[in-house]
């Protein structure tokens, strides 16, 4: 994948997601302003209800308390009696009915002393009573003839009672008079707690309230224990308003976990919102993940093609240079030199050989595949096979390799040929990557249960980006073009396996130019 259009599409993909994760957030906060909203306007209704409850209540208490005065007390000043008669007569029934409606008007002196011990005012209060009579006349025929049985049916009632201007007169002396009663008096906490406790109930708001009713913003008796009076944490309400619409007195409620109320009734869906965005936030993560991490192994298979092309190229060309030599008719009557070339054909293919073999191992190694059978191994014998396999190499680049073989234990359990092929592994690294002649110091030690190999160069050393990944399978460090190094990055990933599959560990340590050491962990009979 080209570059550019890689990464252009890393960005926009980020961009959706930051956008999703945004609109997750914006739809969060907006219900919980829709909740809060819809919580003020509920609070609201549920206030307004209880102070025209409490003001409906004083108003009939007073009601009821001025008609017992006025059916005690009142001294009857006026009466007037009006009686409407009418009748008619039923043929199939053989009835004749009566109908007789009177109204009793009545005017009564009623005084105010029950608002006002003080005063000695009075009012005309019109009382007005209804008497409705029905009388049936059955026509019947016995043996004397005709005869009519009667049937009277009464019904009393009162009607009406008080006039408009009555009824503006009573209630503005009402008011007058309520406004002397300390406020206490007029509505107890009791009811205060239980209209609302009822009214908040029946609007969905379970949650802990205070409350209290203020007078001109100084607090009266009427309130719960821990109601504290700060400003915007309270809903207000007027009550107790006169014919005018004014009032001293303020019903206050504050919902001191509100915000916890609030949350918890759009917690379920935010929780799981925000779970399907952790789950495309871990999915977008991995994706972008796995698309570098092809693009790195796109990228080591390119450069392990090369390493591998050039690492036939040289043989194959030596092979093609002893073939055409062997041909050559001056050639091929020379015995000792067709036996020469012969060998380097020979030693040319058994290198080919070797390299598709530690291509296969791997892959075996991986899909477990490989069949490694363990016994008890001698380490320093290991070790010193290993030497003999690169010895010649470093003599002929005028270099060595020094053993400092200290570990008084030196059995394992382990294959003895990838385990010699680890060590030589090593060591072929070793001196690839000195350009000076190579020094090498081969270390072993003890450390509780368990024998460190250490192999130690003075070569080119790697960087710590290197250090981290020169274990990964096809890695090897970048030179460009230049291919002086030989080799297709499965060393040392063969290393690891090898020794993972051991039980044991490998590690290394290095520094740009001052050479590298690899130790070998693992663990003794």
């Amino acid at each position: 994948m080209n570059k550019r259009l890689f990464i252009l599409l890393v960005i926009l993909m980020s961009l959706s997601l930051i956008g999703i994760i945004f609109v997750q957030f914006y739809w969060i906060k907006k219900s919980v302003d829709d909740k809060e909203e819809q919580f003020s306007n509920a609070v609201t209704e549920v206030l307004n209800k209880v102070t025209d409850k409490i003001e409906g209540r004083e108003q009939k208490d007073y009601s009821d308390r001025y008609l017992n005065q006025k059916d005690s007390i009142g001294e009857l000043k006026d009466a007037n009696y009006t009686n409407i008669m009418f009748g008619y007569r039923d043929f199939d029934s053989n009835e004749l009915r009566l109908y007789e409606h009177g109204i009793l008007e009545e005017d009564y002196n009623i005084p105010y002393t029950f608002f006002d011990t003080n005063s000695g005012d009075t009012t005309t209060i019109k009382s007005y009573t209804s008497k409705r009579t029905t009388t049936v006349l059955k026509e019947e025929f016995g043996l004397d003839g005709k005869e009519y049985r009667l049937t009277p049916i009464q019904k009393f009632e009162k009607i009406g009672g008080l006039s408009a201007i009555e009824k503006a007169q009573y209630e503005d002396i009402f008011s007058e008079f309520a406004k002397k009663v300390p406020i206490h008096e007029r509505v107890s906490t009791q009811e205060v707690e239980l209209l609302l406790n009822r009214e908040l109930k029946n609007r969905g708001v379970d949650t802990k309230y205070e409350y209290g009713i203020y007078s001109n913003g100084l607090p009266t008796k009427v309130k719960s224990r821990r109601f504290q009076y700060k400003a915007n944490t309270f809903y207000e309400a007027p009550i107790f308003v006169d014919s005018e619409g004014n009032t001293n007195f303020s019903l206050l409620i504050s919902f001191p976990k509100k915000k916890s109320f609030l949350i918890s009734s759009i917690l379920g869906l935010a929780i799981l919102s925000l779970l399907f965005t952790l789950v495309i936030v871990a999915s977008y993560s991995g994706a972008i993940y796995q698309l570098i991490k092809q693009k790195q192994i796109s990228e080591i298979k390119s450069d392990f093609i090369n390493n591998m092309t050039h690492e036939f190229k040289t043989p194959i060309a030596t092979i093609n240079l002893a073939v055409e030599a062997i041909r050559n008719p001056k050639i091929i009557d020379d015995k000792e030199k067709v036996m020469r070339y012969l060998q380097m054909i020979r030693d040319e293919n058994k290198r080919m050989h070797a390299q598709v073999e530690n291509v296969l191992r791997i892959s075996k190694l991986e899909k477990n595949q490989l069949d490694i059978s363990k016994d008890r191994v001698d380490v320093h014998d290991i070790i010193q096979d290993a030497i003999a396999h690169v010895e010649l190499i470093v003599a002929d680049r005028g270099g060595y390799i020094e053993t400092h073989l200290d570990a008084d234990r030196r059995e394992v359990l382990a294959n003895e040929m990838h385990f010699t092929n680890v060590i030589v592994n090593i060591l072929d690294n070793a001196v690839k990557y000195s350009v000076e002649p190579p020094k090498i110091d081969v270390f072993t030690e003890l450390a509780k249960n368990n024998i460190i190999i250490k192999i130690q160069d003075q070569g080119a050393g790697m960087s710590k980006t290197v250090l981290k990944k020169v274990f990964e399978k096809f890695y090897r460090e970048h030179t460009g073009n230049i291919h002086n190094v030989k080799g297709h990055g499965l060393g040392l990933s063969y290393v690891k396996k090898i020794i993972d599959d051991h039980q044991g560990e490998v590690y290394a340590e290095s520094e740009k130019g001052k050479g590298s050491t690899f130790y070998i962990k693992l663990p003794l009979i």
